[in-house]
């Protein structure tokens, strides 16, 4: 059956699993929408096309799937790099389809053209360092090898972005429908299976230790086999369990054995214990990044036992030795090492809460204290919301810092925190995304300057009749920007401060609901208002711009 290509990037994307597409069309991508009429992919209208890459990452970061965005060419696709990095950087399975002006006119100043020929701007080049793959496609009789890439990029070991730009005219060429046949079965695709042998080294490491601790990282929240296999070998054996940022939700942060995330933009919990009370450490799907390792402090490992397990070979030993480096899908490992470690006595761990109090009085006394009491309106907040949705509910922060210390996260919740790239603009769109996909309450959290560069993205949601809840911080400043002034350059502010517009008057013109809170009643007042199922939702939290959380970020 011979269809066009157009016809065939729509019935890729379904092969995929893929059933929304974000993006703007444009004339050069025009062959591929006209397909999509005839589809069962819906295709979403956004407002800028990095909201479109934003959306998608969303979207696979919650289903687990394929996200997709779609763009015309030039622009279109150049406004997609900040988005496709973030997928880049979070290992996010996110194909972006970008169109191209036609072969003929490659290298003679064609409208839009992106094509690196004749002076005209380098697409290839462009998104060569923030994808795993990335073709001009500029003839049919190699797209069968080109589409079998892209799966492997997606769907296998080395997960992230792939982009696929795709000349107009070769849009409309007819090629064979049985192009497809020749994929991969998807269905077929397994994780790889454990070795026994790494499960009872792993295993007799921990029965030797005297108080292990686990760092449980994105690779643990994964899969809900993982999750679940952590929390039971951390209640069997009494470990206590700290977690990378990307890691948070990995254990209930409600136990008594949950240390919290590590960062210096954390209590200091985790930190504290891997210093003075652990000899073990079992680094589960976590990378030794800037955050995790306090900018890598030196003494940090020093004189413990390393185990360090994760998916993907290029995190094993980037940045310290380990006794053990295990290359595993953690969602087959930690359920196998739960298996070995049942017969294990359990340890003999401190009394955590005891262990936290101690570190909170010797943080005052030193000065230490992350937080003042002018944050504690913000801290009763995230005690609120906590409560809130016993079905659960995901949060899509791109503040971090008072949801890393304040919101416990349960099993049926879902934290995804803007790291990696850590763009402003990213919450409003991948919570966007993030909806589509469950019937969850979302909760996109960001600043004040974060919010106007997203917030456009508002009438997606109006649109499309997207339930949405957003949680604006208003200090009329670029917060970390002030605070890093405020502490390392004297006070001497340049380029921080602005004027917002009135919020109440921004979400009428948008038709959405708007909620204020400037004292600790208004969050009492507003959980008996709100309805953070349905509909869409700007509360407004006021902070004070000379608040600074008392951290350093650089050394």
């Amino acid at each position: 059956m011979r269809i066009t290509v157009g016809q065939l990037v729509v019935r890729f994307l379904e092969y995929l699993g893929v059933d929304t597409l974000f993006g703007m069309p444009g004339a050069h991508i025009l062959p591929v929408y006209d397909a999509l009429h005839d589809s069962r992919v819906r295709s979403i209208l956004v407002k800028h096309e990095q909201g479109a890459a934003f959306m998608a990452a969303g979207l696979a970061r919650v289903s687990g799937g394929v996200g997709a965005c779609i763009t015309t060419a030039g622009p279109g696709a150049s406004n997609l790099a900040t988005g496709i990095a973030h997928a880049y950087a979070d290992r996010l399975p996110v194909i972006a389809i970008t169109a191209e002006a036609p072969t003929p006119i490659f290298g003679r100043g064609g409208l839009q053209e992106s094509s690196g020929e004749g002076g005209s701007i380098n697409q290839t080049a462009l998104f060569s360092g923030i994808t795993r793959y990335h073709k001009l496609i500029e003839r049919t009789d190699y797209l069968a090898t080109v589409l079998n890439q892209a799966v492997r990029h997606l769907l296998l070991d080395e997960v992230g972005p792939v982009v696929l730009s795709i000349p107009v005219n070769l849009q409309r060429e007819m090629v064979d429908a049985e192009i497809l046949d020749a994929l991969p079965d998807v269905r077929r695709l397994h994780r790889p299976e454990t070795a026994p042998a790494t499960v009872v080294a792993c295993a007799t490491l921990l029965e030797r230790a005297r108080r292990p601790l686990v760092l449980a990282g994105y690779g643990c929240t994964q899969s809900r086999e993982a999750r679940e296999a952590l929390q039971a070998l951390s209640d069997r054996l009494k470990i206590p369990v700290a977690t990378s940022l990307k890691g948070k939700g990995a254990l209930d942060e409600r136990s008594s054995l949950a240390l919290g995330s590590t960062g210096v933009t954390s209590l200091g919990y985790a930190r504290h214990y891997l210093e003075r009370e652990a000899d073990l450490v079992l680094m589960l799907g976590a990378g030794y990044n800037e955050r995790t390792s306090y900018m890598w402090h030196q003494g940090l490992l020093e004189g413990k036992t390393i185990i360090q397990v994760d998916r993907n070979s290029s995190q094993l030993e980037k940045v310290y030795r380990a006794d053990l480096a295990i290359q595993a899908d953690l969602g087959c490992f930690l359920p196998a090492l739960a298996v070995a470690c049942r017969s294990l006595p359990p340890k003999d761990a401190p009394d955590l809460a005891a262990f936290k109090a101690r570190c909170d009085v010797e943080a005052k006394a030193r000065g230490e204290c992350v937080f003042d009491a002018r944050f504690d309106r913000v801290k009763a907040f995230f005690g609120l919301l906590e409560g809130q949705h016993e079905e659960g509910m995901i949060l899509i922060d791109d503040n971090i810092l008072f949801a890393q210390n304040w919101f416990r996260t349960r099993p049926q919740d879902l934290y995804i925190p803007n790291t990696g790239a850590s763009s402003l603009g990213h919450a409003i769109p991948a919570a966007i995304g993030a909806r589509l996909k469950t019937g969850k309450p979302v909760i996109a959290i960001l600043g004040d300057g974060g919010f106007q560069m997203c917030c456009m993205e508002i009438m997606t949601a109006v649109n499309y009749q997207i339930p949405l809840n957003i949680l604006l911080f208003n200090n009329q400043t670029l917060g970390l920007i002030r605070k890093n002034q405020y502490q390392q350059f004297e006070g001497r502010f340049l380029d921080c401060d602005f004027v917002n517009p009135d919020f109440a008057l921004l979400a009428a013109a948008f038709g959405i609901q708007h909620f204020r809170i400037a004292d600790e009643a208004d969050g009492e007042t507003l959980f008996r208002r709100i309805d953070l199922r349905s509909g869409i939702n700007l509360i407004e939290f006021i902070l004070d711009r000379d608040a600074y959380p008392n951290y350093v970020t650089h050394r």
